[in-house]
């Protein structure tokens, strides 16, 4: 019996490895950010690939606010950023268009959505398809949907004397919220005089947190994303299939140059 259980110990731990091996070969997941304001949710991206916690790069961040922190903070990092908004592009088909194509010429493989206070189009969502994720600040469905982001949704838990809120992790369908989540929400107990503002900020931090969890899952094979397209292993989980293209295309859209679009520091 013992001498079985060596054996059993050792297969087991032969089988781990072999599955460490394989998540240690994978290659990077290939992130693209959509933000529109501070970018504390970005730094936690950043922060987390660079630490190596997540496999991961991030390629750029697209924001539709040219004073955004969180370019500012791609930038400090040398990560390639563009402001690409009304401003740019007068009409949102055009701009839809335009922030796909970045998206492409950048070969991301998942865009996150960090904070972006505008909806995302149907160009995006077509090539992007299950490849597009967002947080919201509750537990869906409950406080989602058109107007509820940011206070409007804290304020809302409260005056419905919620005892819990969260964060809920989810694919980004056609309209606002509806995509299904992608893991388990994070639940944060709703206290006994909590006001709006320390509400917000547990909520803030767990919800950065998860997202930085998710990300790091879907880097390991262990959330398969099924717009990634995936195989399954009899020995381990779903495993993306990347296909990789080292090359970064440039092209201009609508008259803006490739300088203009692409901000790479040196």
């Amino acid at each position: 019996m013992q001498t079985y259980l060596k054996r059993r110990t050792a297969l087991e731990s032969s089988e781990k490895a072999s599955v460490g091996d394989a998540a240690a070969r994978r290659p990077p997941l290939r992130i693209g950010i959509l933000a529109s304001h501070a970018g504390t949710t970005v730094q936690a991206i950043i922060n987390a690939c660079a630490n190596r916690r997540i496999n991961a790069e991030v390629r750029v961040v697209i924001s539709n606010n040219s004073r955004a922190g969180a370019l500012t903070r791609a930038q400090m990092q040398g990560i390639s950023t563009a402001h690409l908004s009304s401003v740019t592009h007068r009409t949102p088909h055009d701009l839809d268009r335009a922030i796909s194509r970045t998206l492409i010429n950048y070969d991301v493989d998942v865009i996150v959505l960090a904070g972006y206070m505008k909806r995302v189009g149907p160009d995006l969502l077509s090539h992007f398809r299950g490849r597009v994720l967002n947080t919201h600040p509750a537990l869906l469905p409950k406080f989602g949907g058109q107007g509820m982001y940011g206070d409007r949704v804290h304020k809302a838990v409260l005056e419905a004397g919620e005892r819990e809120s969260g964060a809920t992790v989810h694919l980004v369908e056609d309209d606002y919220d509806t995509g299904p989540p992608v893991e388990q929400p994070v639940r944060v107990p709703v206290l006994v005089g909590d006001t709006l503002e320390t509400l917000r900020e547990r909520v803030q931090a767990a919800e950065r947190e998860h997202y930085v969890s998710v990300l790091e899952r879907i880097a390991k094979g262990e959330i398969g994303l099924e717009g990634l397209g995936h195989q399954i292993e009899s020995n381990g989980p779903a495993k993306p299939v990347h296909k990789a293209r080292h090359e970064r295309r440039f092209e201009s859209f609508d008259g803006l140059s490739a300088t203009e679009l692409f901000e790479s520091p040196t």
